[in-house]
């Protein structure tokens, strides 16, 4: 049981409250009695977790876009928050080679009108960024990158967020030095699983679609080896930032929420892992697409979080998997709601 009584009655400002990270970080937060004001487009995706769940029946939904840097600045002045968690971004490698210039905007500019919003907003008392692992430059060893680490991200996405943790640096020793500035931090987490991701180009949404329509799961690298991770980990990890942070400014900086050793895998092992778990005839096959290029192993050293936060990864890979096939294995939005619900509690309590 984790826990998250700090953010009773906090408000907390989320951006890309409607993707399915945002959705899932929002309905966290209304479990904790926090209120919860978003500003995102519209859902990327059809379905969506967002509006399966309903969502924005239970906060304050702005739908807007993070490169508007005056309704940016207007919604953060007016939601008086304590906290904010910057979550909005392209958030897709194969999308990001054929729309460049779209991954930047949003990713870099995006970075830059959020940190403007909260260097002009008086109540902000902590902020987290959302990177990812692949801000880090890629040399294919074998052990976890520290937060020490240099950042050079290889394609248009990573190199967007490796801008973005970079912009955060400079913004938060440039105008938030002082002791009574917001804390101001980036979290960089590895590849996120749980029920309700309907994205593209990722590995266990892929999966969830093909069992689905009773085709085989069709993988293109199965000897990539990823961080996999459960959400709720992965957001216990902001979620733990943020309070600290809040509390203590000087403890500010970067921090990684990847998985333990024994949970980074293959892309084969982790399909290999759905299928079993799935059951119902599930099964995949290779097919190399001759794709753009793509890391062959990634892996996060998470010592910093591990000491500084007191924050542990919970659920492993199967618990991980297990979790996603019993929210995926719901058919109505009712039902969905529910798993979401019952899986929050069983991790906070």
């Amino acid at each position: 049981m984790k826990d998250i009584s700090f953010y009773k009655n906090k408000k907390v400002f989320i951006t890309g409250h409607t993707g399915f990270k945002g959705t899932w970080l929002c309905h966290i937060l209304l479990h904790s009695g926090a209120e919860v004001i978003g500003f995102s487009l519209n859902p990327p995706t059809k379905p969506s977790l967002f509006e399966q769940t309903s969502l924005k029946d239970s906060m304050h939904s702005i739908i807007a876009d993070i490169r508007d840097r005056d309704k940016l600045i207007q919604s953060i002045n007016d939601s008086k928050a304590d906290i904010v968690f910057h979550l909005a971004a392209q958030p897709l490698v194969r999308f990001s080679y054929r729309e460049p210039a779209i991954t930047y905007e949003t990713n870099v500019m995006g970075a830059v009108n959020i940190l403007d919003a909260i260097r002009l907003t008086s109540t902000i008392r902590s902020f987290v960024n959302i990177t990812t692992d692949k801000v880090y430059e890629n040399k294919e060893w074998y052990w976890g990158y520290r937060e020490n680490e240099n950042l050079c991200g290889f394609d248009p996405y990573s190199n967007s967020k490796s801008c973005s943790d970079l912009l955060t640096y400079s913004y938060r020793n440039s105008f938030f030095n002082n002791k009574d500035s917001p804390a101001i931090s980036t979290a960089r987490s590895g590849n996120v699983i749980g029920g309700g991701d309907y994205s593209e180009d990722r590995i266990i949404p892929d999966c969830v679609r093909a069992v689905k329509a009773g085709k085989e799961i069709v993988v293109r690298n199965p000897s990539s080896t990823r961080p996999y991770q459960h959400i709720m980990d992965t957001l216990y990890g902001y979620l733990s930032l943020a309070e600290k942070q809040f509390n203590d400014k000087t403890i500010e900086g970067a921090y990684n929420f990847g998985p333990d050793d024994e949970s980074c895998i293959t892309t084969g092992e982790l399909t290999k892992l759905f299928c079993s778990i799935w059951g119902k005839d599930a099964a995949w096959k290779i097919q190399a697409d001759c794709g753009p290029h793509e890391a062959t192993f990634l892996k996060l050293d998470c010592s910093k979080s591990k000491m500084i936060l007191d924050w542990r990864p919970r659920w492993d890979i199967k618990t991980a998997v297990e979790k996603v096939v019993e929210f995926e294995k719901t058919e109505t939005d009712i039902e969905r709601i529910t798993s979401l619900k019952d899986q929050i509690k069983k991790y906070f309590g």
